[in-house]
């Protein structure tokens, strides 16, 4: 288990620890390459000793049960699951996951299979290569067993999960392959999977998620999603999608792959458009390194980029109030209720050089904040299950939050600059994906104006005090640095059916009032002392007592209108086609597949179409 130190405690921070020097590896020297010698055949890695639990069994040991709470931090010191070398501009990954260390007791990760805490690594390691490793032109993602790749996630650790922790493990294992995807297109990274032996369901999507998929010819390696014909579930981590969508497989080749639960070998899966590249064994890996010097090549410039270190996350969870530096979330249980409160500190003294905001490192106020924002809504994700509404304020001066993203705005174009709005974007479409409502409450002593606004419509209203002196005022980062999932601004999908009205707004930055701002779209209601003080505590009263269920399925359409993308169909249509398949009895009633997999008995299904 990560283990959180005690409430009351600050976190510790661990002391820097470089990601990965130049020719320095986590690997042990008998595994640091997946370079099997000499020409025996792998054994068929046998996929049924990811047996899972009946789902009517051991509802004492759900993972929610877990005493203490879940960090979703780490560093490279902590890592139990992933081995890492870098050689030159090259970073290659190897996932090598611990059996015997699962996040929780009760299960066995076999067979490279992974739960929340190897992904949790995972997501470790994506966000350092963003920050710390600006150099490298390529990242190979691969294993360290010969036998197997990735069996995909854990079934045992499904078996004894709730619902609840199923949906937000998929959600997480969900954003990490996105961000590993925006960061390598961000930052011109050429990601290659290299697959060496069986690669079966989230395996298979993490490879999905690689720009390139190589598969070693061995008449044993191959690449499946055997979800639906062995589990009676679905590629819930981007791989149905991904493989029409992003690969453009045909949909009725798609439809063969996805039934077939031994998958495709060889030059069939090339041909299929399944991978992109198969080499024999004993020319793999030569012929994999030579192509990576072509990456090499076409990504000059960047051998002399000096990154970041990222520092641990301090943090006081006290009294039910977690307090960051640049925020605090006060819960009050008995309402199911949370208040995010956010400090913009002023700009006087900031860095306003790209050399002396790399010097600030991770203490940059941006980039700290988007840190501790995003740990604070994980940590409701994970930990807070039975918040029901967030209250978002914020206290500060306009003129500080406007600086500071005219600083962001001004240094455009460098590394560090760009890969800090690259995650404050992750961060805010993190809290739209949130199963979770969210008000913005405009006061007295807020200031939200440019990214503190655009944090204010990605929640589901906005009430704003319509008193003297309290203002919100939009910036050129409202207007397409911090897209949405979709890939529009947040105020256009506000506005779809106001074409003018949204055309009348752009280039538009003065300070608005409470009616200014109803007037723009920009807020639900402006309302007087009166009516803030009697509507607004009504209003979350009323949001608390509906179904949590038909909340976060409204929301979830509610959030994203207009266009459609990859990741918002990732997010959509296939998270919440496998949410639902999760709770039927085909899956995990007592003869489903999900319940019985491993088993000698045959799943029994109810054989009417839904």
């Amino acid at each position: 288990m990560i283990k959180k130190d005690p409430p009351g405690m600050p976190v510790k921070v661990a002391p820097n620890v470089p990601f990965m020097q130049d020719g320095e590896a986590t690997t042990v020297p008998h595994r640091a390459m997946t370079r099997p010698s000499g020409n025996t055949k792998a054994p068929q890695p046998d996929l049924s000793s990811r047996i899972g639990l009946s789902l009517d069994q051991e509802r004492d040991n759900t993972l929610e049960n877990i005493s203490e709470n879940i960090s979703l931090q780490t560093n490279p010191s902590r890592y139990r699951h992933w081995q890492i070398e870098k050689d030159g501009q090259e970073m290659r990954i190897f996932m090598d996951v611990n059996p015997d260390h699962p996040l929780k007791d009760g299960y066995e990760l076999k067979l490279n299979s992974y739960d929340l805490g190897v992904d949790i690594e995972l997501a470790d390691i994506v966000r350092r290569l963003r920050f710390e490793h600006p150099e490298i032109t390529s990242l190979v993602v691969s294993s360290a067993h010969e036998q197997v790749f990735c069996a995909g996630a854990n079934i045992h650790m499904l078996g004894v999960s709730s619902h609840a922790w199923k949906v937000n493990f998929c959600k997480f294992t969900n954003e990490t392959r996105c961000e590993l995807e925006d960061w390598a297109s961000q930052a011109d990274v050429a990601t290659v999977c290299a697959i060496t032996g069986p690669c079966a369901g989230g395996g298979y999507e993490l490879a999905l998620a690689c720009e390139e998929i190589w598969l070693v010819d061995d008449g044993n390696s191959a690449v499946s999603l055997p979800e639906t014909p062995l589990l009676g579930v679905l590629p819930g981590t981007g791989g149905l999608t991904r493989l029409v969508d992003k690969r453009k497989v045909r949909r009725d080749r798609a439809d063969v792959f996805c039934t077939l639960a031994e998958g495709f070998k060889g030059k069939k899966a090339v041909q299929w458009g399944l991978v992109d590249a198969i080499a024999p064994k004993s020319k793999f890996n030569d012929t994999l390194a030579a192509h990576l010097v072509s990456h090499r090549e076409q990504r000059p410039g960047r051998a002399d980029r000096t990154g970041i270190t990222l520092n641990e996350i301090p943090f006081v969870d006290e009294d039910n109030t977690r307090k960051y530096s640049t925020l605090h979330v006060e819960y009050d249980n008995a309402r199911r209720t949370a208040q995010l409160v956010i400090q913009v500190p002023s700009a006087e003294g900031a860095p306003d050089s790209a050399e002396a905001i790399h010097a600030a490192g991770d203490q940059f106020w941006p980039l700290l904040f988007a840190r501790e924002l995003e740990d604070a809504i994980l940590d409701l994700r994970v930990n807070r299950h039975d918040t029901g509404l967030v209250l978002l304020k914020t206290k500060g001066q306009l003129e500080d939050i406007k600086a500071w993203d005219q600083i962001l705005i001004d240094h455009q174009g460098d590394w560090l600059v760009d890969q800090i709005t690259h995650l404050l974007s992750h961060v805010i479409q993190r809290v739209e994906r949130t199963s979770c409502s969210f008000f913005a409450l405009i006061e007295g002593d807020s200031c939200f104006g440019g990214t503190m606004l655009e944090l204010a419509l990605a929640c589901d209203r906005q009430y704003m005090l319509d008193e003297d002196g309290i203002e919100v005022q939009r910036s050129p980062i409202n207007e397409g640095i911090l897209p949405m999932t979709t890939g529009i601004t947040r105020q256009a999908c506000r506005l779809l059916g106001e074409v003018e009205l949204l055309e009348s707004c752009l280039g538009k930055f003065d300070r608005m009032d409470a009616s200014e701002a109803e007037e723009m779209g920009l807020i639900t209601e402006a309302l007087d002392e009166f009516d803030y003080e009697d509507m607004v505590p009504v209003a979350i009263d009323e949001r608390v007592s509906l179904s949590p269920d038909s909340l976060t399925g409204m929301e979830a359409n509610l959030r994203f209108s207009g266009p459609e993308n990859t990741k918002s169909k990732v997010f959509g249509r296939l998270s919440a086609w496998q949410n639902w398949i999760f709770i039927r009895p085909n899956a995990t009633g007592p003869n489903g597949a999900l319940t019985l997999y491993g088993r000698p008995e045959r799943p029994e299904f109810a054989w009417d179409r839904v």
